[in-house]
């Protein structure tokens, strides 16, 4: 599995170009995690961006606040909506961003099914979570979570070319 990370100050461009995913039938809302629900399970750019709010508006030194992550599974490997669940839950625990809100968004658009999370990178008192050596960090997890839910793993080649 290969984790892609990035950063940048448009919490608004994150959520919108998954919920446009979503919007064309190219995407789903897999979970939640510490996001204001909705009656209907429906979510729009706005009311996703309400549960982000809080961080924000105490985070006064971040300036890349908003995370996007993309997690992607060997395109031979089948994975259920379900066991993507556990794999970004996991994988947000494991990089220090377990109790943070964030939400995962599934695709479809291309051959192979993938998974993006949007959240921040501040915590609830706008500290900036601690990302020193993310990119080993990330690939250890990633190594784990294949291991522990039996992907394919993904080779250091495959990782440069696609970095």
């Amino acid at each position: 599995m290969i984790a892609k990370i990035g950063r940048s100050v448009n919490l608004y461009g994150a959520l919108a170009y998954n919920q446009l995913k979503v919007e064309k039938e190219n995407g789903q809302i897999l979970f939640t995690n510490r996001m204001i629900e909705t009656p209907n399970g429906q979510y729009s750019v706005a009311q996703l961006a309400r549960s982000f709010e809080p961080y924000l508006i105490v985070n006064r030194n971040t300036e890349k606040s908003t995370l996007h992550i993309s997690l992607n599974p060997d395109p031979k490997d089948n994975v259920s909506d379900e066991k993507f669940r556990e794999l970004a839950e996991q994988y947000m625990r494991e990089m220090g961003y377990g109790e943070q809100p964030f939400v995962v968004f599934k695709h479809t658009d291309i051959d192979r099914s993938h998974i993006h999370i949007v959240s921040v990178c501040v915590d609830e008192q706008g500290k900036k979570i601690p990302d020193s050596f993310e990119k080993m960090r990330s690939m250890n997890v990633c190594r784990e979570l294949e291991k522990k839910h039996g992907l394919i793993p993904a080779t250091d080649k495959e990782y440069r070319q696609n970095d």
